[in-house]
């Protein structure tokens, strides 16, 4: 069945704070992702994965990948390591 924890809200409004976005994101990206899978699987607006995607590439915590698949190049995103001790670190903390 599903986990608690993929629909734990962060405050009171019921509302994700970016942290949870971020690991949302990292999480679903672990094995390599297209952008459509992670921004169905962790509740995004197209505008907001754009926006998360090229702030975590820029900063290290996502790898894009270009690959060639039925004769057009499409972008996979995986979580890198930096990714991956986030994702661990944050959820040691439970937040």
């Amino acid at each position: 069945m599903f986990s608690s924890e993929c629909f734990r809200l962060s405050n009171a409004s019921g509302r994700r704070d970016r942290h949870d976005i971020v690991a949302e994101i990292l999480e679903r990206a672990r094995g390599g992702a297209i952008k459509t899978h992670i921004m169905y699987k962790a509740k995004l607006s197209y505008s907001q994965l754009e926006e998360y995607t090229a702030l975590l590439v820029e900063k290290g915590f996502l790898q894009k990948h270009a690959i060639l698949k039925h004769k057009r190049t499409q972008d996979i995103f995986k979580t890198s390591e930096q990714g991956e001790e986030f994702v661990r670190g944050y959820r040691t903390l439970g937040l």
